[in-house]
This record gives structure tokens, C-alpha cells and sequence, in this order.
């Protein structure tokens, strides 16, 4: 039986990247995206429901993450669902969160306030790269692409 893990997903930051480094030197960020959706119920009222997920990016994308990407800007995240589970300190219990892990980012135009690129443009796309043992793939060569929709 044939298996599929993929996630597409548009939306804001909740929040500036957190970038950090593992003992062997690899860039790891982590971001916050907020992702909105809106339809009409029944009687024609608008409806509205956002959905908060969490998103781990390695290598090169997680660098570019951090220094072009900020609290309120649009992204397009590719990726896949990965759980995580642990205990926690206090209780002893067994947690779990579902999570995205990044394989591609596009930076999106618009955004406001927080949300402006810093240092200067930052480049469309990113593509997937060979990785390292165990790694997730990370971008090291992009394409301006200007205002196109990945899909």
C-alpha cells in the first residue's frame, strides 16, 4: 500500500523565527504560522476559523527564515507531518504535538508592519538539496520568481 506525507501550506508568522544550532553546526528555525479559513455557513454569515501550526526548517532555509522572514509576513511552507513526543517534567505524563517539517519555503509578497523582510529582499523560492545523514532537506539555491503562486 502506497503511503503519502505531505502538507501545503499558506500563511502569516505568528511570530520572528528562533534560530538555533545542534552540536554538529546545523541550523535549525523555528516558526509559528497562523492559517486562516473563511466560508459561509448555512444562513450566508461569514464564517472564520484560524488554525496554529508549528514548523521546524533546517539548513540554508532555516538561515534565510531567520533573516528575511519576521512576525506578520506571508510564507508558503511544503513539508511533511512529523509527531513528537515526550514526557513531561512535571507530571510524568506522555505528550504529543503534530508539527511540520519544512522541505520547501517560498517568501510571499505583503504582510504588514513586523512582518518586512529584513536586510534587504530576500530571494522567492527555495528548492530542496541533498542533506546529510538524517537530515531534512535544505535549500541552497533559489530563483526569483517574482509574484507567482506555487501552484
Amino acid at each position: 500500500m502506497a503511503n503519502l506525507n505531505k502538507v501545503m501550506l499558506i500563511g502569516n508568522l505568528t511570530r520572528d523565527p528562533e534560530l538555533r544550532y545542534t552540536p554538529k553546526g546545523t541550523a535549525v528555525a523555528e516558526l509559528g504560522m497562523a492559517i486562516n479559513r473563511v466560508w459561509s455557513n448555512d444562513q450566508g454569515q461569514r464564517q472564520e476559523d484560524t488554525t496554529f501550526v508549528d514548523v521546524t526548517l533546517w539548513g540554508r532555509q532555516a538561515e534565510l527564515a531567520q533573516q528575511y522572514l519576521g512576525k506578520g509576513r506571508p510564507v508558503y511552507i511544503e513539508g511533511r507531518l512529523q509527531m513528537d513526543t515526550w514526557e513531561d517534567k512535571n507530571t510524568g505524563q506522555k505528550r504529543s504535538k503534530l508539527k511540520v517539517v519544512g522541505e520547501n519555503m517560498q517568501f510571499l509578497q505583503g504582510g504588514g508592519g513586523g512582518g518586512q523582510a529584513r536586510g534587504g529582499e530576500a530571494p522567492q523560492q527555495s528548492k530542496p538539496a541533498s542533506q546529510p545523514q538524517g537530515a531534512t532537506p535544505a535549500a541552497d539555491d533559489f530563483e526569483d520568481e517574482g509574484d507567482d503562486i506555487p501552484f
